[in-house]
C-alpha cells in the first residue's frame, strides 16, 4: 500500500467498521404499563442534553459535547507498522444522532511527502467509498489557528447524513463527524454547526 493511500484507508475505516462504529440508531422506547400507556396523550419528548466543553486528555483539542464522550482505542495495521486511532463518542438520549471525533498520529515526514490538500482529498474520497456515500458538499477550510482542513457532507444509501470536518495538524489527522438520519439533520442542523464549530485545535508548546 503505498503512502498515499495509507492515511485516507485509516480514517475511513472507522466510520465503516468496527464495534465501535455508530449509526444513528432509533432510540428503544421505554417499557411503560399498559394503564399509563392508555392515558398517555402526548409522545414523549427528547430528553435535552446538557452540553460541556471537553477537553481532550492530552490536551491537544477541546469540542462542545453533549455528556462525557466514551473514549476507545482502535489500532489499524499499515505498512508503517501499526497506527492507534483514538475515538471520542457521544450520543444524546432519545436522538438519532452520534457525535465523534476520531484522529491518529502519521509521521511527520509523510505529511512532507504528501500535499495536505490532496490528502485531505484522499480521505473524502475513501470515506465516500468504504461508506458507499454520495458527496452533499464540501469546502476548503481551515481551523481557528490555521491549519488546513476540509468539510464535507454525504448520504449513504441508508439514509445517514454525516458531517464532518477534517483537520492536519503537527503529525495528526482530526476527523470531527455528527452522523444521523436525514429527518434529524434538519432538526439538529443548527446544533450539529455549533458541535463542529466547538471544535479547536490547542498547539504543542
Amino acid at each position: 500500500m503505498t503512502p498515499k493511500f495509507v492515511l485516507p484507508f485509516i480514517a475511513a475505516t472507522l466510520v465503516s467498521s468496527g464495534s465501535m462504529i455508530v449509526e444513528a440508531r432509533q432510540p428503544k422506547p421505554a417499557s411503560v404499563p399498559a394503564k399509563t400507556a392508555v392515558s398517555q396523550k402526548k409522545p414523549a419528548q427528547p430528553v435535552p442534553s446538557e452540553w460541556k466543553l471537553f477537553t481532550a486528555p492530552d490536551g491537544r483539542f477541546s469540542v462542545l459535547m453533549p455528556g462525557i464522550p466514551k473514549q476507545d482505542s482502535q489500532t489499524q495495521k499499515t505498512y508503517m507498522g501499526e497506527i492507534n486511532l483514538e475515538v471520542f463518542l457521544a450520543q444524546p438520549p432519545k436522538q438519532e444522532v452520534a457525535y465523534l471525533v476520531v484522529y491518529n498520529e502519521f509521521p511527520h515526514s509523510y505529511g512532507k511527502i504528501t500535499d495536505p490538500q490532496e490528502i485531505l482529498n484522499n480521505v473524502r474520497d475513501m470515506a465516500l467509498k468504504t461508506t458507499q456515500s454520495n458527496l452533499l458538499n464540501q469546502r476548503n477550510i481551515r481551523s481557528s489557528n490555521g491549519h488546513p482542513g476540509k468539510e464535507i457532507a454525504y448520504i449513504n444509501s441508508g439514509g445517514k447524513i454525516t458531517r464532518s470536518r477534517i483537520y492536519l495538524a503537527e503529525g495528526r489527522l482530526y476527523q470531527v463527524m455528527a452522523i444521523t438520519t436525514k429527518k434529524q439533520q434538519q432538526n439538529l442542523a443548527k446544533t450539529i454547526t455549533g458541535y463542529l464549530n466547538s471544535f479547536h485545535l490547542v498547539l504543542k508548546k
